[in-house]
């Protein structure tokens, strides 16, 4: 049966939280934004994903930083400033009595165009701001069992194309790689760059742990994930080798461990790739380190 870095365990509270859709909370059946709205029409828009853990949004500024650079860099006005964005969504937590075990989605478009069009110009009205919380925990059998990958004939693009540091609505090139690798037999894709060299997977960063240290890309050609990040200081500062670098296939095939790293999964292991098994295709001892690392930087995050 096929696993995803993103399986949670089913939770009947999520039928009826609240969303909120321009500060306005609806039902989850009542939600709705227009057929004319720029994301639904051309992909444009930027979102964020982020964790509400023991009352806190983890990583908070670190997410922030990376929604407003995207927003400037497609030249959107949300209209709202950093508190703004941040009372909204506490706003929409606290509605829903939601403290912990949350993985909380916000989007924004754009907005409503008078037709379809990918000009700016017939936008009507502000930006589309959509925050959708849900009761969201992770599946402990995907991080026992851990996830296979297919390496897809997709490429991530470079940045002169479509940049893959902005978290943008478009997104289908990662789709298309997702259901190449599930055709596959795979759980999910695993990505290269233009060059040949590995770039990330269709939803998640991807690491290999060689010799006691871990190495993931370079950067240019991927989301630069709040987690990946993370992962990374918290290996340098704990005496783990940690290299942002250009690798081939042939350093994964033969790589000690490979795990992949996200906001809603954390750390999940990788036990094949293209049919090879990774290591002994169990969770490595490096995986295992990194993965209590990076839990005790949420709780330092969130108490401070």
């Amino acid at each position: 049966m096929a696993r995803s870095t993103h399986q949670a365990l089913a939770d009947q509270r999520n039928a009826s939280v609240l969303i909120s859709i321009n500060g306005e909370l609806f039902p989850r059946d009542e939600a709705k934004v227009s057929v004319f709205d720029s994301a639904f029409l051309v992909g444009d828009g930027i979102w964020e994903g982020i964790r509400l853990h023991h009352g806190r949004f983890a990583f908070l500024d670190r997410h922030l930083d990376r929604f407003f650079a995207g927003l400037a860099a497609v030249d959107l006005d949300l209209g709202m400033s950093r508190d703004d964005v941040v009372a909204a969504l506490q706003a929409t937590v606290d509605a829903n009595d939601m403290h912990d075990g949350v993985h909380v989605r916000l989007m924004v478009s754009r907005g409503t165009k008078k037709t379809p069009s990918q000009h700016p110009s017939n936008v009507i009205g502000g930006p589309t701001m959509v925050i959708i919380a849900e009761h969201k925990v992770a599946d402990p059998a995907v991080t026992t069992q851990g996830v296979s990958l297919f390496t897809a004939t997709v490429r991530r693009p470079a940045p002169d194309m479509l940049d893959q540091r902005l978290n943008c609505h478009s997104k289908l090139h990662e789709v298309i790689a997702l259901i190449q690798a599930t055709h596959a037999g795979a759980d999910e894709a695993l990505m290269l760059d233009p060059t040949g060299a590995v770039a990330t997977c269709n939803a998640t960063n991807f690491f290999v742990v060689r010799s006691g240290g871990v190495w993931t890309s370079t950067g240019h050609y991927n989301l630069r994930g709040i987690t990946r990040g993370v992962v990374l200081d918290v290996a340098r500062a704990n005496g783990i080798p940690a290299d942002e670098k250009p690798f081939s296939l042939t350093d994964v095939y033969s790589a000690d461990e490979a795990f992949v790293t996200g906001t809603f999964g954390g750390l999940t292991p990788v036990a094949t790739v293209d049919g090879r098994t990774i290591g002994s295709g169990d969770p490595g001892p490096v995986t295992a380190r990194l993965r209590e690392l990076y839990e005790a930087a949420i709780a330092a995050d969130v108490a401070r």
